[in-house]
C-alpha cells in the first residue's frame, strides 16, 4: 500500500524528471536522548522509510543521494555542514565558509545584510544544487535558512516530513492532491484579503492577530514548480502575524505528540508568550524552552488545516492539517515572511475554532464556525 504512495511522491507531488537529482535525508536517535518507547519505535522506522524512499526514487532517476545525521536539539535548528554540502554542493559551502557566513547561518546569528551576501553566493552556485529534497528527519528543517536558501535561491523543490509516522501513508497522504490544492488556495485567497484575524475555541482560547502586509500561503503538497515548498502530508493555509500584534490566551490541550493530562495556559501580550501556567509537566518543558532565548516567545504563525483525510490529534505534522482546525506556533518565522530568527519553531493545534476575518474597511467574514468551514470547495 504505502509503496504506491511513495511512488506517487515522485510521480505526482514532484513530477520528477529522469535527469533531475534528489536528496533524501533523515536524522537518527542519539544515545543521550530520553524517548518513550512508542516514539522511539516511530523514529527508528523513519530511517527505514527514508532508505525505502531512496530505493524507490532510483527507479525514477539515477541521481538520488541519501544522508543521515544524529538528530538535532529541536525543530528549526540548522542542519549540519555535511547536509549543506550534499544539497548546495561543496563549492557553495566552501565559499560561504570563506566569507565568514557559514557559522553565522548555522547559529542563527546572521543579520539581514549578510543573509543577502549568503544568498548571492548560493545563487552563483545554483547549478550545483539538488533539484528536489525529501526531508524525512524527525526534527523539522522547514523554518531554516538551509531550506529557504535552497528554495528561494536555487529553485529546489522541498518536501518537509518531520515527525512522520507510517500510518500517514494510509491517511492524509491518500488524498486527491488536485482537490486539496483547490480548497487550500481558495481559503488562502480569502485569508489574504483580511487585515486582522480573531480565533476563539470552546476550551477558552481567544487570540487576535494582525496580518497587515503579510501573505497567507497555501501548503498544497504540489511540488512541480521550481522553488516550491510543502509539508507532506500537506494541507494548510498559514501566515506570519505581524510581530508584536498577537494578543490573548491560548489553552493547550495537546502537546505536539500527546494529549495533556491537564490544560496548559499561555498568556500572550504584544506578540510574545509572557506566561505559561498549569500543573501538567509539559508546562515546565515549554517554559524552559521559551526561557532559552527571548525570540522563542514570538507568536510566529497562524495556520488553518485543509486536509480532509487528516485525523490524528497526537502528531502535529498531521493534526495541524486536519480540516476544521487551526494551529499557532511560537519561535522562528523568518522563512515565511516574518522577521524573527531563532533555532526553535513549535506548533500547537486547536480544535473546533471559530475564525473571524476583518478586512481593512472594517467588514468581517466568518471563515470557520466551531470547526466548520464556510463557503469553500469540499470544506
Amino acid at each position: 500500500m504505502f509503496t504506491n504512495v511513495i511512488r506517487s511522491i515522485f510521480t505526482t507531488n514532484f513530477a520528477l524528471a529522469p535527469e533531475e537529482s534528489v536528496l533524501i535525508f533523515t536524522d537518527t536517535v542519539r544515545d543521550d536522548e530520553a524517548i518513550a518507547e512508542p516514539d522511539l519505535s516511530r523514529r527508528q522506522r523513519l530511517r527505514d522509510i527514508a532508505l525505502l524512499m531512496s530505493e524507490i526514487g532510483r527507479t525514477f532517476t539515477k541521481r538520488v543521494s541519501y544522508v543521515e545525521y544524529p538528530s538535532l536539539s529541536g525543530h528549526g535548528v540548522e542542519p549540519p555542514v555535511e547536509l549543506w554540502q550534499a544539497a548546495f554542493g561543496e563549492k557553495a559551502v566552501a565559499d560561504l565558509d570563506k566569507a565568514g557566513l557559514l557559522t553565522k547561518i548555522l547559529t542563527k546569528t546572521i543579520d539581514s545584510e549578510n543573509i543577502e551576501k549568503a544568498a548571492s553566493i548560493v545563487k552563483k552556485h545554483a547549478d550545483g544544487a539538488v533539484h528536489a529534497v525529501i526531508a524525512i528527519a524527525n526534527f523539522s528543517t522547514s523554518h531554516t535558512r538551509f531550506r529557504e536558501l535552497l528554495t528561494k535561491e536555487c529553485g529546489t523543490r522541498y518536501a518537509s516530513m518531520p515527525l512522520f509516522d507510517v500510518s500517514m501513508f494510509e491517511g492524509p497522504m491518500c488524498i486527491d492532491w488536485k482537490e486539496l490544492a483547490k480548497r487550500t488556495r481558495a481559503i488562502a485567497k480569502t485569508v489574504s484579503a483580511a487585515e486582522t484575524v480573531t480565533v476563539t475555541t470552546p476550551n477558552g482560547t481567544k487570540m487576535t492577530f494582525s496580518k497587515k502586509g503579510r501573505a497567507a500561503l497555501p501548503d498544497t503538497g504540489m511540488l512541480t514548480r521550481p522553488g516550491t515548498f510543502s509539508n507532506l502530508p500537506a494541507g494548510e493555509v498559514f501566515f506570519a502575524p505581524v510581530e508584536g500584534s498577537a494578543h490573548g490566551t491560548m489553552v493547550l490541550n495537546w502537546a505536539p505528540t500527546h494529549e495533556l493530562a491537564s490544560p496548559v495556559t499561555v498568556t500572550v501580550r504584544n506578540g510574545l508568550a509572557t506566561e505559561i501556567s498549569g500543573t501538567e509537566p509539559y508546562a515546565g518543558v515549554l517554559r524552559q524552552k521559551l526561557d532559552e532565548r527571548p525570540e522563542n516567545r514570538n507568536i510566529a504563525e497562524l495556520g488553518i488545516g485543509t486536509n480532509s483525510r487528516a485525523r490524528r490529534p497526537d502528531n502535529i505534522l498531521e493534526s495541524e492539517k486536519i480540516l476544521g482546525t487551526i494551529h499557532i506556533a511560537m519561535g522562528d518565522n523568518s522563512a515565511f515572511g516574518g522577521t524573527v530568527k531563532t533555532p526553535f519553531h513549535q506548533d500547537f493545534v486547536f480544535f473546533k475554532p471559530t475564525v473571524v476575518l476583518s478586512a481593512p474597511d472594517g467588514s468581517t467574514t466568518v471563515l470557520m464556525n466551531n470547526g466548520h468551514m464556510a463557503d469553500h470547495p469540499g470544506a
